[in-house]
């Protein structure tokens, strides 16, 4: 006997364990079936490509080392695809990781490796020195869509850009409870134009600026811890791969062929370890056609293949995956927006499918740009819906959500 008529046909649909046994317990009953049944749904490849997971998330949050002194750990960031403000159309966003202090330089999306040392130089290393470590996202930029529409009705943002970093450095930080000029330098600016000068003596000063960096390293521990707990709430001590294990990959950050999530498959594989990168990362071996993608992934993104111990067990080799081709899906129209998590979205209808759940879907804008048009025609005919003119609330909640009280 075989499960397949009650767990892999289409009239079947791959109910899991407890209702395939319950299929099977109408009409059949024998020694060893429900193990048998739980060995041939665990191990089903089909069942592991489509089904969501339900344990928390592999790996325990692994904070970056706290830094001890100003400017000497920093993170780097490119916020991109902003209107042409003199030739600029990009900001170059860097954060000391001590200090929390920040500086935002008008740049270009097409900038080089070249041109992005000579910024470095310029406004950094000229500054405060070489740093020892630089975190950043994967890839030669690291881009946010977060702030793409900030400055949409402003053509001349990078003028008031100054104004942006110092306002920034001027507030109090939520993990530092202070501001990240006084957390440098021991002191608030002077930005009133009268003030009262007072001399301090370089020794007091110093002492002051010593006293200033332990309170905060002290801050740092307790928000760092505190952060980690909380995220560590919804994730598990994850599993130890070895060589040449067979793992899945999740779908999450790699684009398909198709237009939406709900139709391609939410786990992809399975593919073999080459090697354990560090605790936290392992590289895959892909299909050679997936030229574009990093073969190296957090464990949060890998799950354990479960294999079959039932003799002669015949599975469908999984389909290819187009990732590589840029196929598009024709817009007919833009039926709603909404501002969620700081981005704009669309409800899009799209052409050529029939089903109600497919026929339409949310969006984010930036996956709109060969449809800008109708997304035009959209926000004229219902100006009271969220839209570009959205831009400042955006560039507020960007503020709040780097740290600002």
């Amino acid at each position: 006997w075989t499960p397949w008529p009650r767990e892999d046909s289409p009239l079947a649909g791959h109910p899991g364990q407890e209702k395939t046994l319950k299929l099977f317990k109408w009409d059949f009953h024998q020694p060893g079936m429900t193990q048998f049944i739980k060995d041939y749904v665990s191990s089903c490849q089909q069942c592991s490509r489509n089904k969501n997971i339900h344990h928390r998330k592999f790996a325990l949050l692994k904070p970056l080392p706290m830094p001890n002194v100003p400017w000497i750990c920093l993170s780097m960031n490119f916020i991109t695809q902003l209107p042409l403000s003199n030739s600029f159309d990009s900001i170059l966003d860097i954060v000391d990781r001590f200090s929390k202090m920040a500086v935002f330089i008008p740049t270009m999306s097409s900038i080089t490796s070249l041109d992005l040392a000579h910024l470095f130089i310029k406004n950094i290393f000229s500054k405060h020195g070489l740093p020892s470590s630089i975190a950043s996202d994967r890839g030669s930029l690291f881009c946010f869509f977060l702030l793409d529409q900030s400055f949409y009705h402003q053509d001349n943002w990078n003028t008031w850009l100054p104004l942006a970093e110092f306002a920034y450095n001027n507030s109090d930080h939520s993990s530092t409870k202070q501001s990240p000029f006084f957390t440098v330098y021991g002191r608030d600016p002077h930005f009133d134009s009268v003030y009262i000068t007072q001399d301090t003596p370089a020794g007091k000063l110093s002492t002051k600026i010593q006293s200033v960096q332990q309170d905060v390293k002290r801050e740092l521990e307790v928000a760092i811890n505190r952060f980690k707990r909380y995220a560590d709430k919804s994730r598990v001590v994850p599993p130890v791969f070895n060589l040449g294990d067979m793992v899945w990959l999740s779908s999450k950050n790699i684009k398909s062929a198709r237009p939406t999530k709900k139709q391609s498959e939410i786990w992809l594989g399975p593919f073999p370890i080459l090697k354990k990168v560090s605790t936290h990362a392992y590289h895959l071996k892909l299909p050679s056609q997936w030229k574009s993608i990093h073969p190296v992934f957090h464990i949060s993104l890998l799950e354990p293949v479960t294999t079959s111990t039932i003799p002669k067990r015949h599975q469908e080799p999984p389909p290819p995956i187009i990732i590589e081709e840029e196929e598009e899906w024709e817009v007919s129209q833009i039926l709603y927006s909404k501002l969620k998590s700081g981005k704009l979205w669309c409800l899009v209808e799209w052409k050529g499918f029939s089903q109600d759940s497919e026929r339409s879907t949310w969006e984010p804008t930036e996956n709109l740009k060969n449809c800008l048009e109708l997304v035009k025609n959209f926000h004229t005919l219902y100006a009271d819906k969220p839209g570009p003119n959205c831009s400042r609330a955006l560039f507020l909640w960007f503020l709040v959500g780097r740290g600002i009280s």
